[in-house]
């Protein structure tokens, strides 16, 4: 070692020392509350949520509010008799409840499934006579195949940089199969949302980048945990080509045969978009007491996707802030301010309820005190992401408290907005809530006919009610403005 390379490892020893005897960690001392969380949270209102997390724990209300929505209605998706009724219902819901209620248009087009299927035709090993059936979901954005389906050769890619490489000469006329693996590892490890954000760009603008090298169509392998050879469908952008996602069992199938030889395959895919309808928000307002505008929303959206039921996306999210106003109304609370349940329409085809929402409420945006949305199902609630200023976290100590006996405490702020509906109002400042999951059963199962309400285990979503009930209520009534 040189002397000067350890004159300063001293020099960094010394000050790593030194910093380690002048800041100690939060669980080295006693917790301090913050003095701007003692205004704000008077002993009434600390009661209250109380109050509001025991009798949120112990109410059915959501399972079955949930039950209705998934068993009886049904599939959600965006323009569909489903969709129309499912808003219908929630208002008539939150009527009963003493709301102000309101139906806001949103644009919407009606979805339409036609075949979704593929075979192997041609494969290394092949028995004679005989071929492999693929399960297969065209995506949003899918440019149908003709009646007949069509036929190509199957090229595999891991990455972007794999199908550049290939270049157009091995690509034109080709389907080509992006086989990029959901890493459950980081999911197990409670990077499940960051895990399935590496995987669904290639959902969303694989088949556009297929269709610049003349391919003549893109699949997928589906963007969520690879179990039970569930397709998991979902957006994609609009490209000229056919776009579907295949199983991971199916696109590991597919690798393994293409890496042994020629892989021929028969693909049929008619879902798209049809001609506009009419779809709605669901708004409905408790107001507040002193403060009646400014508002606080507490959502869901209530649309789905047409293989499943939406029990997990988004039916808990929908329900968990109904039980929001059914709590309150229950134990005959008023907040300060007014709390807005939202039902929002259209998130998974395009985010329109959001922007028509954003569009209609530009105005009185500043009115906007809070916006909590819960979008990544119904499985044990850990807290909150938050895009809100480090003032505000400590300002919201209390609830954190509130909500720490049965491990829901934890408040991560995040620079973006935690969930897609909410995402026009956190842009222009409005402090942002996302209720907190762990996304294994999530991404295990959204977009996929498994989405279920079997899948929804009753204490988590009375857990998240309470989460959804508690924070709701907290910013609504807390006695000083949340701090920016």
């Amino acid at each position: 070692m040189h002397r000067g390379s350890f004159a300063v490892l001293v020099v960094v020893l010394i000050s790593s020392f030194s910093y380690s005897q002048t800041v100690k960690p939060s669980w080295a001392s006693l917790p301090q509350e913050a003095e701007s969380a003692t205004r704000a949270f008077p002993p009434e209102l600390r009661n209250q949520l109380t109050q509001i997390r025991d009798a949120a724990l112990s109410d059915n209300y959501a399972y079955q509010q949930l039950e209705h929505l998934t068993d009886s209605i049904g599939p959600r998706p965006e323009g569909s008799p489903q969709a129309d009724a499912a808003a219908h219902y929630v208002a008539d819901e939150l009527r009963k409840l003493g709301l102000d209620v309101h139906l806001e248009p949103v644009p919407v087009h009606r979805f339409e499934r036609g075949t979704d299927a593929a075979e192997l035709l041609e494969y290394p090993g092949q028995v004679d006579g005989t071929r492999q059936k693929i399960f297969v979901t065209a995506l949003l954005g899918n440019s149908p195949t003709p009646e007949g389906g069509i036929t190509a050769d199957v090229v595999v890619v891991k990455n972007f940089d794999e199908l550049k490489q290939l270049g157009r000469d091995k690509v034109a006329g080709k389907i080509v199969l992006f086989n990029v693996v959901y890493d459950q590892r980081k999911a197990a490890a409670g990077q499940a949302g960051p895990a399935y954000g590496e995987a669904v760009r290639y959902r969303g603008v694989g088949a556009v980048a297929a269709a610049a090298l003349g391919a003549a169509g893109s699949l997928v392998r589906s963007a969520g945990d690879g179990v039970y050879r569930l397709p998991h469908t979902g957006w994609s952008a609009d490209a000229p080509i056919p776009a579907g996602a295949v199983t991971a069992e199916d696109a590991g199938l597919i690798a393994r045969l293409a890496s042994r030889g020629r892989v021929r395959i028969h693909l049929t895919l008619t879902t798209k978009q049809g001609p506009e309808a009419q779809g709605y928000n669901v708004v409905a307002d408790l107001k507040g007491s002193e403060h009646p505008e400014q508002i606080v929303i507490v959502s869901g959206h209530l649309d789905s996707w047409d293989l499943g039921t939406g029990a997990i996306d988004d039916g808990a999210g929908v329900v968990v802030a109904m039980e929001t106003a059914e709590i309150i109304h229950k134990l005959n609370l008023h907040p300060r301010r007014t709390l807005r349940v939202i039902a929002w329409m259209n998130e998974e085809m395009g985010a329109t309820g959001a922007a028509a929402y954003a569009k209609d409420h530009s105005a009185d945006v500043a009115n906007h005190f809070a916006a909590i949305e819960s979008d990544l199902g119904a499985e044990h609630p850990l807290g909150f992401h938050a895009k809100i200023s480090e003032a505000a976290h400590k300002q919201l100590s209390p609830v954190q408290d509130v909500l720490s006996p049965f491990g829901a405490s934890l408040l991560q702020l995040v620079p973006q907005s935690p969930e897609t509906d909410i995402e026009p109002l956190a842009d222009k400042g409005v402090p942002a809530f996302g209720v907190w999951q762990n996304g294994l059963t999530y991404f295990m199962y959204h977009h996929t006919p498994a989405d279920t309400l079997d899948k929804v285990v009753p204490e988590e979503l009375r857990e998240n009610a309470a989460c959804m009930a508690v924070m709701g209520y907290a910013l609504a009534d807390m006695a000083d403005p949340l701090q920016r």
